[in-house]
């Protein structure tokens, strides 16, 4: 039986790579491959072994060297057949950036920082860290495959890393289309009434944790231009959560902002909205875009997000990540009540094609060239 090893520090139950994981080893488990977890923590159960691999922590740099460390010895002594890292672990034969690429986030990312915090994270010994993991690990003569959970991702690795570009294999992540389902939205009355929302808001949704990342102030900006029947539903964790509260006072939306914190009914929170927004910074692919798609959402994203090569045929909009006023007038747009409805249809019909059966079955097909030596 073949041997796969999966390595992942940590499961959050809101974090998209984790519900990935979890998902492909359900999905793998049931096709009789013999499955490994190595892991600080799961949260979640599955037909898999755990291998727990916990080093303590002591800052930033010493939670991914020491872990990266415990796990090259811990896959050496297993023998596994296939190691697919979810972090930068150098020696790993198989690699699922979900993450994208460092430099490109850091390039990115500088470019709203102040100067003395651009000045900071440049020097930072963990951003150096990272960049260095990173190299090593693409470098590496026993990395035989990437997967790349989209397009632009797999362009961003070419262009910083000297890789054969047939390592490189785009994988769309699987969305369940029965959990994530149009017919949901029998129940959004109740729950926006439950929640406080207004029955005839047009209501956007937001989900997504690290608030700075996913690039909310751009969005509370663009939608203080908008008339008051636009609001906002807000879900996920911010360690700086009181920031962006404080943001839609000042702008004065602050009773058309929702901020829901972590939820754990997702499918119900889809249905009760009328579009998903999602202006982030970077984002290799983050699954709440399949999830809105196979709610029958209209999506609105920034063309940092991997997310938006699906969009390009009419499903979504696409904007500047940092531009509010091109924001605005894509939520503007979509007060056009057909319009949603088209372009919400659409959406269903692309996810109804990213399923979990379709990625299986490209997982498994990889795995196999894995073990034929065709990689």
């Amino acid at each position: 039986m073949t041997r796969i090893a999966l390595i992942r520090q940590q499961y959050r139950p809101d974090g998209g790579a984790e519900r990935f994981i979890s998902r492909a080893l359900q999905a793998l488990a049931e096709r009789g491959v013999e499955l490994s977890l190595i892991t600080r923590q799961w949260l979640d159960e599955g037909h898999f072994k755990i291998y727990p691999c916990n080093p303590p922590i002591r800052n930033r740099i010493s939670r991914e060297r020491d872990f990266a460390q415990m796990a090259q010895a811990l896959c050496q002594r297993e023998r596994f057949d296939i190691v697919q890292s979810h972090e930068r672990i150098p020696g790993c034969s198989l690699y699922r950036a979900g993450d994208g690429v460092h430099r490109r986030w850091l390039d990115l990312r500088r470019q709203i920082l102040p100067p003395a915090a651009r000045w900071w994270q440049e020097l930072s010994g963990y951003h150096r860290y990272v960049l260095g993991a990173e190299k090593a690990m693409f470098s590496d003569p026993r990395l035989r495959a990437v997967i790349c959970n989209s397009a632009m991702v797999r362009q961003e690795i070419l262009d910083h890393f000297d890789i054969p570009a047939d390592k490189l294999q785009v994988i769309y992540s699987g969305v369940d289309g029965n959990s994530f389902h149009p017919r949901l939205r029998v129940g959004r009355a109740a729950l926006r009434e439950q929640l406080g929302i207004p029955q005839a808001a047009l209501l956007h949704l937001f989900v997504g944790s690290g608030f700075e990342r996913k690039n909310l102030d751009t969005l509370l900006q663009a939608l203080a231009r908008l008339p008051t029947e636009h609001q906002l539903a807000v879900v996920g964790r911010d360690s700086h959560l009181s920031r962006y509260q404080r943001q839609a006072q000042r702008l004065g939306i602050a009773h058309r902002v929702y901020f829901l914190g972590v939820r754990h009914d997702l499918p119900a929170i889809y249905a009760m909205a009328d579009s998903f927004v999602l202006p982030t910074l970077y984002d290799p692919f983050p699954n709440v875009i399949l999830e809105a798609m196979a709610s029958g959402l209209p999506i609105i994203t920034s063309e940092t997000c991997g997310g938006a090569e699906l969009l390009r045929s009419g499903a979504g909009l696409i904007a500047a990540a940092r531009d509010d006023e091109q924001l605005q007038w894509h939520l503007q747009s979509l007060t056009d009540d057909q319009r949603r409805q088209r372009m919400g249809e659409l959406a269903r019909s692309l996810a109804e094609g990213l399923n979990y059966e379709q990625m299986t079955t490209q997982m498994l097909a990889l795995y196999h060239h894995l073990l034929q030596g065709r990689l």
